[in-house]
């Protein structure tokens, strides 16, 4: 069971490289004194493994005892700080790590409101078990099988429902005009959910128009998508635009390059967009905008997709905990180019990248899959460094009332807070009734193993 995202994403990198550094099947370096099969042999492959690709491998202890169970082995090989290195088994499902969103089609937060606890129902994925089963942003849960929340209890009934296979919800709505309304049932099970939409609108504000573009996440192929996207806008004379982030954990470099493209005003093809830092086997691997398009994207061109550049001098991007890896790149690597205008709160921090090595030496036999931090990242201006979260420019907490709007409309408290940032409303803001409750490093690390690249 490979990481989609992480098998596609780093592939124009790998090329940049010589082929002798990058043989990660290659048996040359590995002692063959173990018999197939065991710990030992696994392991053995993993250290070596490691001590070739990882960032961090100075740093990385003695290979110890090799006996031991290969997922409690990678994990002594790994920093004690980074939170984005996993190994898995493709028959061994309890190695992969998972988050409700990939179980069953949603986000979900918690936040205390007159006494008492509520999960928010954040995002549903289109076509999902969640979705499917009636479930949309802004709802509330108010216990998950039977069981309230309550401050005390919360946390660990997010773990539950991470591991669970079903879901029993009790959901209730909520609006000012009407209070608490519509309180229901709703049973989930465990299921998969595909390629997401692309939303877009456009926003009139004043004599303003806005342009709106909600990404789910930065899939292979999408330069088409957000070419012709972003010439439907421009057509309409859009001169702002707001992307909506907060909610998207990665994807394909190739698809939020050629975002980059299109928004990025005065640039050009062999302007320098991406730099990757590895340790001294990967050395530093520097791409211009057309040669990180082309790593996974041959279809479009970088003069096409600067065809469908609105007339626009900023960007706006709406952020949170969610917000990682390829988006961030968006937001720290654009910087250099054009006023990036973050609004929300900090995102997860993943910045470095890496590809999947796998254990192939037995034919016919599918062995442990490793994802490494492998590269820093870094922008034209050789920024970065930003694992600890980028910090917006404004802060703002879209739990902050009881009533939480959908994505894109105008009340939404990070889309309205942008809005009156372009008109210079800055003074603007809602009265706080509710408290988001934060999760443990635990379950939120766990989280972070999922977003890509």
């Amino acid at each position: 069971m490979k990481n989609k995202a992480f098998s596609y994403l780093f592939y124009g990198v790998i090329l940049l490289i010589e082929v002798i550094i990058l043989s990660s099947c290659s048996t040359d370096d590995l002692e063959q004194d173990y018999t197939e099969g065991t710990n030992e042999y696994t392991n053995e492959w993993m250290y070596q493994q490691m001590k070739k690709y990882y960032l961090w491998n100075d740093a990385m202890p003695n290979q110890g005892d090799l006996s031991v169970n290969p997922k409690e082995y990678f994990a002594r090989l790994v920093k004690s700080d980074d939170r984005f290195s996993y190994a898995i088994h493709p028959n061994l499902p309890e190695t992969a790590p998972i988050n409700l969103r990939q179980k069953f089609g949603f986000d979900v937060s918690f936040m205390q409101y007159e006494s008492k606890v509520y999960g928010v129902i954040l995002y549903a994925l289109y076509d999902s078990p969640a979705k499917n089963n009636g479930l949309t942003r802004g709802q509330l849960i108010t216990s998950v099988d039977g069981v309230e929340l309550t401050v005390s209890n919360y946390d660990n009934i997010y773990k539950n429902m991470v591991t669970a296979t079903q879901l029993n919800l009790k959901l209730i709505s909520y609006s000012a005009q009407s209070g608490f309304f519509n309180a229901k049932q709703v049973s989930l099970m465990q299921g998969f959910s595909f390629s997401q939409l692309l939303l877009s609108q456009v926003i009139t504000n004043g004599n303003t128009k806005i342009g709106y573009v909600e990404i789910p996440h930065f899939d292979v192929g999408m330069a088409k998508l957000f070419m012709q996207t972003f010439q439907e806008l421009k057509n309409k004379e859009i001169t702002e635009i707001i992307l909506d982030l907060r909610y998207n954990g990665g994807g394909d470099i190739a698809s939020a390059t050629a975002l980059s493209i299109i928004l990025a005003p005065n640039i050009k093809s062999g302007d320098l967009f991406i730099e990757f830092e590895g340790n001294k086997n990967g050395g530093i691997v520097k791409q211009s905008f057309q040669q990180a398009l082309e790593s996974n994207e041959k279809s479009i061109t970088f003069d096409a997709l600067r065809n469908a550049h609105p007339n626009i001098q900023k960007v706006y991007i709406l952020c949170g905990k969610h917000t990682a890896s390829a988006s961030e790149i968006i937001i720290n690597n654009l910087s250099p180019f054009m006023d990036v205008v973050t609004i929300g709160e900090k995102t997860i921090g993943k910045d470095v990248a890496g590809f999947p090595i796998e254990d192939d030496r037995i034919s016919g036999t599918q062995g442990w899959v490793l994802y490494p931090s492998i590269y820093k990242l870094f922008n034209s201006r050789h920024e970065g460094s930003y694992s600890a979260g980028i910090n917006p420019s404004v802060n703002a907490d879209e739990l902050q009332n009881p009533e939480v709007f959908a994505l894109g409309n105008r009340s939404e408290i990070l889309l309205n807070t942008a809005i009156n940032n372009i008109s210079g409303n800055t003074g603007k803001m809602k009265m706080i009734e509710s408290k988001a409750l934060s999760l443990s490093k635990i379950y939120t690390d766990a989280d972070a193993l999922l977003v890509n690249p």
